[in-house]
């Protein structure tokens, strides 16, 4: 979705009988990230809901601004659960409304070892939270239950994609080291599987070009 101010919001890695798995790479942090097994016979589906952030977001003009963000905001996700590893949640309900979680509802979490019911907007930028609370009854409509009262949000997932990127030019080389190609999520072009792959293609016909 586009919303009204140009921001973009999607859902990302759609995992059908799927869980929220734990996936920090730094102590005293949380980020989260969704998985099926084989069998895919888990009592939920699960996704990332992601919000396009940019430098206007970050708050600093640092070159590194958007990676002092995204652990800014891991670490604060490892204070609200408690510093014991359980990540912050809210009811879809709950988050719409403006108010704290108290409890889980019907929909059981996933996320190992455990979720704390809280208030996202004590996590999230207030942009980010805004965005969401205008993109998800959007969503709703198009698909039955995507905003059912009870869903959980568990998050953070702060690691969709870079939070700094190589430059590149016109031809997609790179405006500082002559003969390389940045692309996909590592680089800062994309943000999941397919838009990698998109990137990918796009860069290797960039060289292919240069070598007819």
């Amino acid at each position: 979705l586009h919303l009204k101010d140009g921001r973009g919001v999607y859902t990302f890695c759609m995992c059908p009988g799927g869980v929220v798995v734990a996936a920090a790479s730094e102590p005293d942090t949380v980020v989260t990230n969704g998985m099926s097994v084989y069998a895919r016979d888990g009592k939920n589906a699960n996704s990332a809901l992601l919000v396009g952030i940019g430098p206007q977001d970050f708050g600093s003009s640092h070159p590194l601004a958007g990676m002092f963000l995204q652990r800014e905001i891991e670490r604060r996700a490892f204070e609200l659960g408690g510093r014991t590893g359980h990540a912050p949640c809210q009811r879809v309900e709950d988050l719409l409304l403006g108010r704290p979680s108290t409890h889980i509802g019907s929909v059981p979490p996933s996320y190992q070892p455990g979720v704390v019911p809280g208030d996202l907007a004590q996590l999230l930028p207030p942009a980010v939270l805004s965005a969401m609370r205008e993109a998800i009854p959007l969503f709703g409509r198009r698909l039955h239950g995507f905003d059912l009262p009870d869903a959980i949000l568990t998050g953070p997932e702060t690691r969709s994609s870079s939070p700094v990127r190589i430059l590149r030019g016109e031809s997609l080389e790179s405006i500082d080291a002559s003969g390389l190609f940045p692309c996909g999520e590592g680089a800062g072009y994309a943000g999941g599987i397919m838009s990698a792959a998109v990137d990918g293609i796009r860069c290797a016909e960039a060289i292919l070009s240069q070598l007819v």
